[in-house]
């Protein structure tokens, strides 16, 4: 139950507060003067300090002070006549939360304390996930963000992985965190002590990959006035990642499939065989085995880089992770930007839990980075999310339609600003509207003949079938 520490000279002022704070099923003690009020705030902890500003000995804004030190989350509202409105304003400066003028309106009251017991709420809450994110850091070791039963899966896994010697094909859409998976597997191999060393294949020209990954010679093509060691020779002893695997060249392929073969390879323009001394963690974004029948990744290189998968979960089939990742990059953004932006309001993360994220954790943290740089106060509220999250504050989104719609114009409809909301996801689509993904798949064919004008074999919805 809420609690109000009442702190004002005149005992009339006490009982009639004491009797209005009661009457809203909130719990109140009071004091006297700001040393009792002090004293009491020692002994037992409250939620909010309503203090009046003018009184004998310690004043309101002293008492604001000597709370915010001991108490910093305690919110405090001050009560001030309305010729003093200056000091109250000072007040809100020294970190008070709101104002009330006397003579006290108690619906007013009832609504400053309302909102002061619900900030503090959201704070409350954002250090709970904080703590318990340091407690996993603690007992894990880990940079992994997630105690949803898909990350637990994918953690159990690279448990088993790590300590081996065998190459690793992590799979997932972007932004999943594959790059963080690689690196906690290097971190806890035999080969934590070397180096972890990261090619992005895409973003390499394919004329300069080759060098990059092999090094090469003085002399080996023009510019190269130098021998320079490729990234397997920095990563002897150690770990090499080659995100975007998909993206390599046909000919780099063949050199690749014969390091994993043979554990071999020369540097550009050398003669010299040089020994392979990394374990090879590859990652991709696209389908891995239509990669393979497309013919843009050779299938015997395939079979040797996928000895052990390891597929990194999206965002959307994990949604329980989203408060205590949104909680860690608050904190870890409003500390880059010297904000001192303290938690989420029930509606901001209500926006943030009903987004399906299509970007994952990556769309998620740039997300919270907008939202901590825009707030103007300690709360993030819905209107600093950016848009695509804030139209869906309050739930998820919601259709409408005029009385006497067709039933297939608003079935059809449903099932297409789901599948939006779910990123085109059909298992996930389906398990929101209670029907299966290969329902969805028909009807997406009907629909098409349809459009087409072609005969449509829908007619009413099937006895068999799902329904909406």
């Amino acid at each position: 139950m809420p609690k109000v520490l009442v702190v004002d000279d005149e005992e009339a002022n006490r009982v009639t507060l004491e009797r209005i704070i009661q009457r809203e099923g909130w719990e109140v003690v009071h004091a006297p003067d700001g040393r009792a009020g002090m004293d009491r705030l020692r002994r037992e902890p409250v939620d909010v300090v309503l203090t009046d500003l003018k009184m004998p000995g310690m004043s309101g804004l002293e008492l604001l002070r000597a709370v915010k030190s001991l108490a910093p989350d305690v919110e405090v509202i001050v009560m001030t006549a309305f010729g003093t409105v200056e000091t109250a304003v000072e007040a809100m400066k020294e970190g008070a939360y709101d104002y009330v003028t006397k003579p006290l309106r108690r619906q007013e009251l009832v609504g400053s304390l309302r909102k002061a017991f619900e900030k503090r709420g959201l704070i409350l809450e954002n250090q709970r996930l904080r703590d318990a994110l340091a407690q996993e850091r603690g007992a894990r070791g880990e940079e992994l963000i997630g105690s949803s039963f898909a990350m637990r899966a994918v953690l159990e896994e690279l448990q088993q992985i790590a300590p081996t010697d065998a190459s690793v094909l992590l799979t997932g859409e972007s932004g999943t965190g594959k790059s963080r998976v690689a690196r906690l597997i290097h971190q806890r191999s035999r080969r934590a002590a070397g180096r972890l060393i990261t090619v992005n294949c895409a973003a390499i020209p394919e004329a300069l990959l080759e060098s990059e990954l092999f090094g090469h010679e003085a002399g080996a093509f023009t510019g190269a006035v130098a021998r320079k060691e490729g990234r397997f020779d920095l990563a002897r002893g150690g770990t090499l990642f080659l995100d975007e695997i998909t993206e390599v060249s046909p000919l780099i392929q063949v050199k690749l499939l014969r390091v994993l073969q043979e554990g071999e390879y020369e540097r550009v323009g050398g003669t010299v065989t040089h020994r392979a001394d990394a374990r090879i963690i590859a990652a991709t974004n696209r389908d891995i085995e239509a990669a393979v029948r497309s013919g843009r990744l050779r299938e015997d290189l395939y079979y040797r880089l996928d000895v052990i998968r390891l597929r990194v979960p999206p965002l959307r089939e994990r949604p329980e992770d989203i408060p205590l990742l949104a909680a860690t990059f608050l904190e870890r953004f409003a500390t880059k930007n010297n904000k001192a932006v303290r938690a989420f309001t029930a509606e901001a993360l209500d926006a943030l839990m009903a987004h399906t994220w299509p970007g994952n954790v990556r769309e998620l943290e740039n997300a919270i980075e907008r939202a901590v740089v825009l707030a103007r106060g300690e709360l993030i509220s819905v209107d600093d999310l950016p848009g695509a999250v804030r139209h869906l504050a309050g739930g998820r989104a919601t259709l409408s339609f005029a009385v006497g719609t067709p039933l297939k114009v608003v079935e059809r409809r449903m099932i297409e600003e789901t599948l939006r909301h779910a990123g085109g996801d059909k298992v996930l689509a389906g398990n929101l509207l209670g029907i299966t993904a290969r329902t969805l798949y028909r009807r997406e064919a009907e629909w098409a003949a349809s459009d087409r004008g072609e005969p449509s074999s829908e007619g009413e919805i099937a006895q068999n079938d799902d329904s909406i």
